[in-house]
This record gives C-alpha cells, structure tokens and sequence, in this order.
C-alpha cells in the first residue's frame, strides 16, 4: 500500500514550519519511505514573537494564536502544493503542530494550529493532536518519534536528534526514548545575541573556552539523574541560560560549555544501554549541521559510528514521522508506544479533520 502524505512539524527552535511531501510504503509489514519534496517556511516575526510567548498569553489571545496559526499553515501547504505540481496527489495530511504547554505530569500537553482551519484552509483531510491520546493514558506524549524510527531506521542502533531539545531512541523491539537536554534552543540563543541568527558549523562555540564550573552547573540539573521515560518542557532552557548569564562569561566561552553539555549529556544518556563496536547512530535536527558539536559527539561516543545523513534526511526527519504516524491512525493502528512515553498502553493517536476528499 503507498501513502502519498504531506508532514507537518514546527519544532521548539522556532525556525519555522517544515513541510514535507513523503511516500510511505508498506509491503507486507515491511515500511519504507521516499521524501519527494520538501522546504521550511520560516515564521514572520510578529508571528515567531507571538509563539515564543504563547504559554503567557491570556485565554482569547492564545485561542485566536491557535486559530491563525492553523490557517496560516494550510496557506503554506497551499503554497507548497502550487509551487511542486502536487494538485490531486496528497491523499491527507499529518501536523504535529507547535507545542506551547507540556505539563504530562499533570495530565497536559498542547500543541496550537487548529487542524479544523488546516483542512478548510486546504481541502485536504488533517491529522492533529497526535500527543493527546497518550498524555490521557498517563504517559509523557513525547518522543513521539521513536515509532518511526523502529519502522524506518531499524539499522540505527541509536537515532538521535538535535533540534531545540535533542532526544535520543534506543532502537530495540521495543523503543527506549526521551529528551536529553535542551540543545539548539541553547545554542541560537547565545548565537543571537552576538548578531547571529544560529552558530552556523559551531564555529563561534569552537572559538570559545570550557568553562568547567558552569558545566559543572549545568549537569547538576535534577532532569538528568531521572529514569525514562521522561521530556522537557521548552522552560527548562531558561532555567539553564540564568545560570549561564550569571556565569559573566562572554558568549562565545557559554557557547563552547553548552556545547560541551549538550555533547556530555548524550553520553550520559545512552551509558545505560549496551554498545557494541560497530553500531551506528543516526545524527539528524539542525544540531547535525554543527560540525563543532558532532566533533564533540563523536569524542564522546568513540565506541559508535556517528552517521549524519543525505540534507533532506536531517532537515525534515520530523515532518516525515509525522507523515508515518499519520498513516498509521489513518488505519487505526498503533502509532505512540507506551514503551518510550510511560503510558498504561500503546495508542492510536490523532484527531482527524476532514476534507473535501
């Protein structure tokens, strides 16, 4: 059976909204995929501003944020359809939305981009509100991810990705996966406040100095010590930027110790796990274009073979498991495992919203 599906995923780094058009694959259980077209669609800055600040708004500025942002992304999927020729070949399509609030310790995760406005917007049948279904079952929501990597990447033995906040799978019959840490988040915003929009090649970080007391710090967090499944909130990334402006040092020296802890981190994470010489780890997020950090990784992990993919791969891995999860609630099959989130039980996930086909 071949899905011809649009992914949708607007991750915590607020680079924008990742589009991608994906043909899935299923013979007789066995999954593969083609990524035929994709871009990024970055956000304005009234609308980059307002996302950033969502979780503050009051009640009917958040609504209405929730409403146009929904809209918004059908017209960038419009767009994407006009600009490729892909009229009357997208069966659906599969938005994660842009999480603003992630409390599943409270039973709580929300991801705004109204899927109703998506598919009035587009005519196209939307799958949204993938995380909701699991978070009601007891478990974390996230990653959500790992079920993609099982299908597609099963010869990764680790995949990980370094977006906003890096997390790790562990690639068994039956997942392990959680975030390690906040990553580009930390990164982009030392990077912009010497005037860039990001630390392209972590040549900035390279430049710098290891501080070992704010490392020290920054591993110290209680986050780390906790078991799986686990995952971050997008505030956790404040906590660790007051303790690095209160360090005094220069930017450039903070995004050297960030990178040093992002790096540390995901040692730490996967220490538990056996390694065998020779086993690979899939590198994709936007985290896998920091040369300087991959170095970093692969000091740290000189046990693995660190594997940075084909561009398409690492810039719209995410908008492709989206795609997948979305053909998989489409045929009412698992598609979040309670393996990696903690939850009572595996889950069809996702609010479906249909379109005029």
């Amino acid at each position: 059976m071949i899905y011809n599906v649009i992914g949708l995923m607007s991750g915590s780094s607020l680079d924008g909204l990742d589009i991608a058009f994906v043909e899935i694959t299923d013979v007789r259980n066995d999954w593969s995929y083609q990524i035929k077209e994709a871009t990024c669609i970055p956000f304005e800055d009234g609308l980059r501003a307002q996302l950033k600040q969502a979780a503050a708004l009051p009640v009917p500025e958040f609504l209405r944020l929730h409403t146009r942002l929904g809209k918004w992304m059908g017209e960038q999927v419009n767009l994407f359809i006009e600009n490729n020729q892909l009229h009357h070949k997208v069966h659906f399509i599969a938005s994660h939305g842009h999480t603003v609030f992630h409390e599943p310790q409270n039973g709580t995760s929300t991801q705004i981009g109204d899927g109703a406005g998506i598919a009035a917007t587009t005519g196209l049948t939307t799958i949204t509100d993938l995380r909701n279904m699991d978070v009601a079952l007891g478990g974390q929501g996230a990653p959500i991810v790992p079920l993609a990597d099982r299908m597609l990447f099963k010869e990764y033995h680790f995949c990980l990705n370094i977006g906003g906040i890096a997390n790790i799978t562990v690639n068994t019959e039956h997942p392990v996966a959680f975030d390690i840490s906040p990553a580009n988040q930390l990164l982009d915003h030392y990077a912009q406040k010497m005037g860039r929009s990001y630390d392209e090649g972590g040549d900035l970080a390279r430049g710098g100095t290891v501080n070992q007391e704010l490392l020290q710090q920054l591993n110290d967090q209680p986050y780390y010590t906790l078991p799986a499944p686990k995952s971050l909130s997008n505030d956790f990334a404040g906590t660790l930027h007051q303790l690095a402006d209160a360090s005094g040092l220069s930017s450039v020296d903070i995004l050297a110790t960030y990178t040093a802890h992002i790096a540390a981190q995901a040692a730490k994470a996967i220490a538990a796990y056996p390694k065998d010489a020779g086993q690979k780890m899939l590198i994709t997020g936007g985290g896998a274009f920091n040369s300087y950090l991959v170095e970093q990784l692969q000091l740290a992990l000189p046990e693995l073979e660190l594997v940075v993919p084909e561009q398409a791969l690492i810039k719209h891995k995410e908008a492709l498991a989206m795609g997948l999860i979305g053909v998989l609630r489409w045929r009412e099959e698992h598609n979040v495992l309670s393996s990696v989130t903690g939850a009572s039980r595996n889950s069809i996930g996702g609010a479906v919203w249909l379109g005029n086909n």
